[in-house]
């Protein structure tokens, strides 16, 4: 029997996770507080090896080259995703460890609310993965240079080293609340979240 190239294309079954991350979902529902992030901090399983997976950068999760359309799926696999010393990416259950491949950011902040005004502003973003969190001290923005034009990148820390990279329409709404304020550095332009200044760009490289 000739089998076509289109026949070899496998898609990710929607009704069962792929292997070999199958183990790591039947782990992962074992495991207490299905809804939030695990301890993976805690955990110090033996590497497993490489997944052939990806996070793209808007945030869709990959497995060899296919999207992983199941939203409880990819939010197990989130609450079990650690960034370690060595700048990569890991799953890791309290016997797995298996690396990943990451874009951009792990998550993106697809949604922000503003409370307060002034330096009693608190700004709060809730991820694609359903992640709440408070810009602050302990989540802090920082804004990298996107290099096409479109002016700086705004990243908050979720938790761990795990960074969500902020929409661009959210990223607009940012702007709207920044201020001028006077820093160590000179007079930055940023935004206030939890009685913190967060700079954004010096204040001459802002476009009236």
């Amino acid at each position: 029997m000739t089998v076509s190239q289109s026949d070899r294309t496998a898609t990710v079954p929607q009704d069962e996770p792929p292997q070999p991350v199958r183990g790591l979902d039947k782990a992962g529902q074992s495991l207490p507080d299905p809804g939030g992030a695990r301890p993976v901090d805690e955990w110090n399983p033996p590497f497993s090896g490489d997944i052939d997976m990806v996070i793209a950068r808007d945030g869709s999760w990959l497995y060899r080259g296919t999207p992983i359309l199941r939203d409880r799926l990819v939010r197990l696999f989130a609450s079990i995703l650690r960034r370690d010393g060595d700048g990569d990416y890991y799953l890791v259950t309290p016997v797995e460890k298996c690396r990943i491949a990451v874009e951009d950011a792990p998550f993106v902040a697809v949604a922000m609310e503003a409370e307060g005004t002034g330096r009693g502003q608190i700004l709060r973003f809730v991820t694609n993965v359903g992640d709440r969190v408070r810009a602050d001290g302990d989540h802090p923005l920082r804004f990298a240079e996107a290099g096409d034009g479109q002016g700086p990148k705004p990243y908050v820390l979720v938790r761990g080293r795990l960074e969500a990279l902020v929409a661009r329409a959210v990223f607009y709404d940012m702007v709207d609340l920044a201020a001028v304020e006077e820093t160590g550095e000179g007079r930055r332009f940023g935004l206030w979240s939890a009685g913190i200044f967060f700079p954004m760009a010096r204040e001459e490289d802002i476009t009236p």
